[in-house]
């Protein structure tokens, strides 16, 4: 018990500008994101679940945030990785995908730690819609625990007399970086919470659109 308290206290807090070794191996981080990501989505997928031909839907969704999560992070890192061989940080970025692992890892427990609660909504009787802003909020909400716990990891290297500035900039890079492509990805991955008007799929009959156009064409009233 002491023993997994402080790997999470280690995961959380990070390393700050200190010295001291992590504690937190890279595969318990990625397993960490495949059970927490699975626990989530499964909760997300049990909006329209109420037969067994539909309990599917959980299944789907248990599968696709993890998903999401791990090929967000794929597609990001090699322009992540040209970028800081660019700006002379190649030599620390094993230390800087450790920041990147940490961060997932804490998004994906922020999510399963209000999977509960989106049950408890659910059952409640709440919309479609009110479903999709409320699973929208909670990984709004999770994506900040991330970045918070990535920030606390990047402490050290931001803290390099003479890289850190350079650093800084590969952080924000990372953020847009992944929120440009999650985006994408996640409306081609959809449905995450099923509608009760639309049957049961993996994915919509329409995955390759745009979430961009999609979103410009709402603006716009297009």
């Amino acid at each position: 018990m002491i023993r997994t308290r402080t790997s999470f206290d280690a995961l959380i807090h990070g390393l700050g500008a200190s010295q001291a070794p992590d504690t937190v191996s890279r595969w318990s981080l990625l397993v960490t994101v495949a059970v927490a990501g699975l626990s989530y989505g499964a909760f997300m997928g049990c909006f329209s679940a109420y037969s067994w031909a539909r309990a599917l839907l959980i299944v789907y969704a248990a599968i696709k945030v993890p998903v999401l999560i791990f090929i967000t992070s794929l597609l990001c890192l090699p322009g992540f990785y040209m970028l800081n061989a660019v700006l002379g940080l190649q030599a620390d970025f094993d230390e800087a995908l450790r920041g990147i692992s940490a961060a997932q890892a804490a998004l994906t427990l922020a999510l399963a730690s209000l999977g509960p609660i989106t049950a408890v909504v659910y059952v409640s009787g709440i919309s479609y819609d009110a479903a999709l802003i409320l699973n929208a909020m909670f990984f709004l909400v999770a994506t900040l625990a991330g970045q918070s716990v990535m920030r606390r990891r990047y402490a050290r290297l931001i803290a390099h007399p003479e890289r850190g500035q350079r650093h800084r900039l590969m952080l924000w890079a990372w953020t847009f970086l992944y929120a440009f492509v999650g985006m994408q990805l996640g409306w081609m991955l959809r449905p995450f919470v099923g509608s009760h008007d639309l049957p049961v799929s993996f994915v919509r009959d329409e995955p390759f659109s745009n979430a961009y156009v999609v979103i410009l064409e709402l603006f716009l009233g297009l």
